[in-house]
C-alpha cells in the first residue's frame, strides 16, 4: 500500500493506494500517530484504495476518534466496493463521506 501525505497546516490529506488490510494497517496507524499533532482537518482520499479489511476499519475508527477531539475528519473519493463495506459495517453512519 502507498500512503501519500499532503500537509497544508492545519489540514492534512492522506491518499491511500492499494489494499488496507492486516499487513498494511499498522503502517497507516504509525503514519497517523506521527503526523496528527496540530492537524485540525484530516482528509482521507480513497480514490485508489482497492480493498479495506476490519484491521483497516479499526485504524479509520481510531483516527476518527482522535480527530473528533481536535477537529474533523472526512473521507473522499470512495469507490462503490469500499462504500459497500462502509454501509454493511455501519461506518457510513460514523464517518463523514463526501
Amino acid at each position: 500500500m502507498n500512503i501519500v501525505k499532503t500537509q497544508n497546516m492545519p489540514s492534512l490529506t492522506i491518499a491511500l493506494e492499494g489494499r488496507l488490510d492486516t499487513t498494511t494497517a499498522p503502517q497507516l496507524e504509525a503514519e497517523l500517530k506521527s503526523c496528527l499533532s496540530g492537524v485540525e482537518e484530516l482528509v482521507m482520499d480513497m480514490e485508489k484504495l482497492e480493498y479495506i479489511s476490519s484491521a483497516g476499519l479499526r485504524v479509520l475508527l481510531s483516527a476518527q476518534k482522535q480527530m473528533a477531539k481536535q477537529g474533523s475528519m472526512k473521507v473522499i473519493h470512495v469507490s462503490e466496493s469500499i462504500m459497500e463495506i462502509f454501509e454493511v459495517t455501519g461506518f457510513s453512519d460514523i464517518l463523514t463521506i463526501e
